[in-house]
């Protein structure tokens, strides 16, 4: 079964996406919630990020405050670049043990690698193919706003630190419109779960 690593941007509907390749039949590896636990404190992780960007990024519980480690890094891309050279490995390792626990476990389930960064931080070596979640800026800035407590002049600013759809489209196998409705989306997963997972896993079968 293939290995999928699975990409967008903010408000372009990866999650969603995840959720329902996880109905479909895949077990997904999320790699946000792996950066999470990179630096809890107590880890390395933890040690580097309060040495680089210091004790004000530390909340009052111990753990880092993302919001405010992501005014200082989303404003500054030579910040974000410094983030990025602590975490990624870190993050990468995590995940490649995640992919293999998970193929090991059971070797006839496609593995999803639900990643933000998948492309930026090079973890598509870690996949069989990437597909690509795209919408439109003004729909991601809208239902960004609708579900966090960010303003639409934070949410572009999170979109301008990003990669461009352009770019993404260069490491892309597979292009997810999510400018629909739900039903269209799933309707297209559905269509790709059987062309590229299930028809693959008969063909290597035979």
């Amino acid at each position: 079964m293939p290995t999928i690593g699975l990409t967008g941007g903010i408000g372009s509907g990866k999650s969603t996406v995840a959720e329902v390749l996880a109905e479909l039949g895949a077990v997904v590896v999320d790699a946000d919630r792996v950066g999470h636990e990179v630096y809890q404190p107590g880890t390395p992780g933890w040690d580097q990020v309060v040495e680089a960007f210091g004790r004000d990024v530390v909340d009052a519980d111990g753990t880092i405050d993302r919001k405010a480690l992501g005014a200082i890094v989303f404003a500054d891309p030579e910040q974000l670049a410094k983030l990025n050279g602590i975490v990624h490995p870190l993050i990468g390792r995590a995940v490649r043990d995640k992919v293999s626990a998970a193929i090991e476990a059971d070797p006839d389930r496609a593995v999803v690698v639900e990643a933000a960064l998948l492309i930026e931080a090079r973890w598509y070596e870690l996949v069989d193919e990437v597909w690509v979640v795209e919408v439109a800026p003004e729909t991601a800035i809208e239902r960004v706003t609708a579900s966090r407590p960010m303003d639409a002049a934070a949410v572009r600013a999170r979109i301008d630190a990003q990669l461009s759809a352009e770019q993404r489209r260069q490491v892309a196998d597979v292009v997810i419109s999510n400018n629909g409705s739900p039903a269209e989306l799933r309707t297209e997963l559905e269509r790709l779960w059987l062309e590229r997972v299930e028809t693959r896993s008969s063909l290597e079968s035979d």
